[in-house]
C-alpha cells in the first residue's frame, strides 16, 4: 500500500461524488413518457408491488420495496434466483414487479421474466440498457443509463446503483404525493420510531395521574399541601374549586416567593398564595405539542385537564424525556 496524501484522498472522495452527482443529474433527462407508464401502472395497482433483483442492484431493490412499504404502498422484496425455486408462488396476477437490473442481462432475472409474464402480472424495468432482454419484455421501462461509474476501474457498480437507488427514491416519493401520504400515516407504520412518538403519543398516554398527581381545594392548608406533594412525588399541587374544575397550581416557585412576604405562609390557605389561572395542556393534545407549551413557558411541568377543565394529571418535562419525545 503506497503512502496516502491528505490531498489525495480528499481529491478522490470529491472526485467520486462529483461523478455520481453527475450521473443522477443526468437522470432528469430521461424522464419521458416511458417513466409516467411506469407511475401509472404502479398507481393503478391493485396488488402489491413486488421488486427484485440480483447484486448491488438487488440490494437496492430491497431498499426500495421497504420505502414503498413505510410509505403507503404494499411491497415485497423477491430474490430473483429464489423466485424460480417456488417463490414464484408469492407472486399474483393484479401485482406489479419492478425488476432491476443495470445491464438487463442478468441470469436470474431472464430466467425469470417468462414466468412472470405466465402469471399475468405487469413488469417495470429499471435498467441502463433499453435494449436488452428485460427492456423488451417489460411493460414499461425507466431507463437510469450513466456515462461511467465512479469506481477507478470503471467496473464496480457505483454511479449506476446511485442512479437506481435515486430513481427509486423519486418513485416512492411520487406514489406518497398521489396517494395523499401523510405525516401520521407514516408515523403509523413506525410507531415504535422517534417520528411516530411525537406524532401519534397523547399526553394521556404519559401523564402522572391518580396518587402521583396532587389535587386539593383552595381551603387547604399550605402546609398539608407541601405534605401531599412530598407523598405524591411530584413538584407542584392543583386546586380545584367547588365543581371539581382547576383554578391553580402551587408550585415550588410560589413557595419561594411568599416566604418572605408570610411569615405564617405554612398556616394559610393556599388558595391565597397560588397561581391563578396557569398554563395546562389538555389530555388529548399529542405529547410533542405539550413539549412546545413547556420550552415556550419555560416551565418544567403543566397541569394536564380534560374536556371539562377538571385536572386529570400532571405532565413534567422528564415524563416526555422518559418517553422518547425529547
Amino acid at each position: 500500500m503506497k503512502h496516502l496524501k491528505k490531498t489525495d484522498v480528499l481529491y478522490w472522495a470529491k472526485e467520486v461524488l462529483e461523478i455520481e452527482a453527475e450521473g443522477i443529474k443526468s437522470l432528469t433527462q430521461s424522464l419521458n413518457a416511458d417513466f409516467l407508464k411506469a407511475i401509472e401502472v404502479m398507481a393503478h395497482c391493485k396488488g402489491r408491488i413486488v421488486v427484485t433483483g440480483m447484486g448491488k442492484a438487488g440490494i437496492i431493490g430491497q431498499k426500495f420495496s421497504a420505502t414503498l412499504s413505510s410509505t403507503g404502498t404494499s411491497s415485497f422484496w423477491l430474490h430473483a434466483a429464489e423466485a424460480v425455486h417456488g417463490d414464484l408462488g408469492r407472486i399474483k396476477e393484479d401485482d406489479v414487479i419492478i425488476v432491476l437490473s443495470y445491464s438487463g442481462e442478468t441470469e436470474e432475472v431472464r430466467n425469470l421474466i417468462p414466468f412472470i409474464e405466465k402469471i399475468g402480472a405487469k413488469i417495470v424495468a429499471v435498467t441502463g440498457n433499453s435494449k436488452s432482454s428485460l427492456a423488451r419484455y417489460a411493460d414499461s421501462v425507466i431507463a437510469v443509463k450513466v456515462d461511467k461509474e465512479a469506481c477507478a476501474l470503471g467496473l464496480a457498480p457505483t454511479t449506476s446503483t446511485t442512479a437506481m437507488l435515486a430513481i427509486t427514491d423519486a418513485m416512492s416519493v411520487i406514489l406518497m404525493k398521489i396517494k395523499g401520504f401523510k405525516e401520521k400515516d407514516f408515523a403509523f407504520f413506525h410507531p415504535r420510531g422517534s417520528l411516530g412518538r411525537k406524532l401519534l403519543l397523547k399526553v394521556k398516554d404519559i401523564m402522572r395521574k391518580g396518587k402521583f398527581n396532587p389535587v386539593v381545594s383552595g381551603d387547604t392548608f399550605v402546609k398539608d399541601v407541601l405534605v401531599k406533594i412530598t407523598s405524591s412525588h411530584a413538584g407542584a399541587a392543583v386546586i380545584v374549586d367547588a365543581q371539581g374544575k382547576l383554578v391553580g397550581i402551587f408550585t415550588d416557585g410560589d413557595l419561594r416567593r411568599n416566604l418572605e412576604s408570610h411569615p405564617n405562609l405554612l398556616k394559610k390557605k393556599v388558595g391565597l398564595v397560588m397561581t391563578k389561572n396557569p398554563t395546562v395542556v389538555k389530555d388529548t393534545d399529542l405529547a410533542s405539542g405539550a413539549l412546545k407549551v413547556l420550552e415556550t413557558k419555560k416551565i418544567d411541568e403543566v397541569p394536564v385537564v380534560d374536556k371539562d377543565y377538571r385536572p386529570v394529571g400532571m405532565l413534567d418535562v422528564q415524563d416526555l424525556i422518559a418517553a422518547g419525545i425529547i
